[in-house]
């Protein structure tokens, strides 16, 4: 027998079709029609962004041509050239930047810096060279620094080219050491039963406690440094990468078992990429203990850094010299933790948009 379905000539998966509308029958079709790219011309710099630097260094140069007078020539003179080349190069750039975006995009998110920084050397001058509210030698003007800078060039490149080996040399061994004794102490139960003590024990004591003891049992002051800087370091990039292994998450290593991966995948492919963002901590921690050992190494027995060149020009009260190696370590370190900072958004990629920090 034949179905009520099958006599209509319907089969038993198929539905019938609903019965257009009067709604429907009613409204127009639409059609896309062809879609438009949203093109959005580039956003403008405001002008007074813009007119921020050339501004500040009208008034900056103006206030160091009323105080030059007061100044060496050699001092006036190049500090003159220097704010001269500042406000030419700002307003070339003013000029130049709405044919091209990228330097457009830089003076929207740099200007404001630059200003400010502008600012800062026009009360540096004022309360300096202008009003002296600051006594000699020991608060020099900018100009004074800027020559101390410029006549001290090789000696100061020389200083900041040791200063880079030791801080590699001993950054590299802490990373290296840290990073197995804290994988060690986070995957295994022995090693982490006799880890924690020496962590406690040995990790919080500053590395710059041990320097009298460095210099009796290491050979030579460079090594003495390096050890040091890498004892800062191995705490805690230990600390931060032992915890990063312990807390890795057990669903992980559960689905890895599963698939049956062994003892040495699990750690090198489960558990070190889990911890990774644990890791670049420490990384950092390290990286900023290894700054002040390094400083603080330096002014001991190294007889070459920019610690020493600090020490050396205070020795002989030249203040200017001691703030221009002050600039040149600014601008070393934050190159350095610049350049860290890449390496992590490089390598935990995945976080971006997730994680900041």
């Amino acid at each position: 027998m034949t179905s009520a379905r099958e006599d209509f000539g319907l089969s038993n998966n198929a539905r019938p079709t609903p019965a257009p509308s009067r709604w429907s029958q009613d409204m127009p079709t639409l059609s896309p029609g062809p879609q438009k790219r949203d093109e959005r011309p580039a956003e403008k710099v405001p002008g007074g962004t813009l007119l921020a630097v050339p501004g500040a260094g009208v008034v900056a140069l103006g206030l160091h041509l009323f105080a030059s007078a007061n100044e060496p020539p050699a001092e006036a003179l190049l500090y003159t050239y220097f704010l001269s080349g500042l406000l030419i190069a700002t307003v070339v750039a003013a000029a130049i930047q709405p044919l091209w975006s990228g330097l457009r995009q830089w003076m929207r998110n740099t200007c404001p810096l630059i200003a400010a920084a502008v600012l800062f050397l026009i009360g540096w001058e004022l309360v300096t060279s202008v009003l002296h509210l600051l006594p000699l030698p020991y608060f020099p003007g900018p100009s004074g620094v800027l020559l101390s800078l410029v006549n001290d060039g090789a000696v100061l490149f020389d200083s900041t080219w040791h200063s880079l080996l030791l801080l590699l040399g001993g950054y590299s061994l802490g990373v290296v050491v840290g990073l197995i004794s804290g994988i060690c102490i986070g995957w295994f139960p022995h090693a982490r039963y006799w880890g924690m003590p020496i962590l406690k024990i040995v990790g919080p004591i500053p590395a710059t406690a041990w320097i009298p003891l460095a210099m009796v049992l290491s050979p030579s002051a460079m090594f003495s440094a390096i050890g040091l800087i890498a004892l800062a370091v191995w705490f805690p990039v230990t600390m931060l990468t032992a915890s990063g292994i312990s807390n890795t998450r057990a669903s992980y290593l559960d689905v890895a078992r599963t698939l049956g991966a062994g003892r040495i995948y699990l750690i090198f492919n489960v558990a070190i990429p889990a911890a990774l963002p644990s890791i670049f901590i420490g990384l950092f921690m390290g990286l900023g203990a290894s700054f002040l050992t390094l400083v603080v190494a330096e002014t001991v027995g190294v007889k070459s850094g920019l610690g020493w060149y600090v020490s050396w020009a205070q020795g002989w009260a030249e203040y200017g010299k001691v703030y221009a190696a002050l600039l040149i370590m600014a601008a070393f370190f934050s190159t350095i933790m610049t350049a860290l900072f890449k390496v992590r958004d490089r390598v935990l990629a995945w976080q971006k948009g997730v994680i900041k920090w």
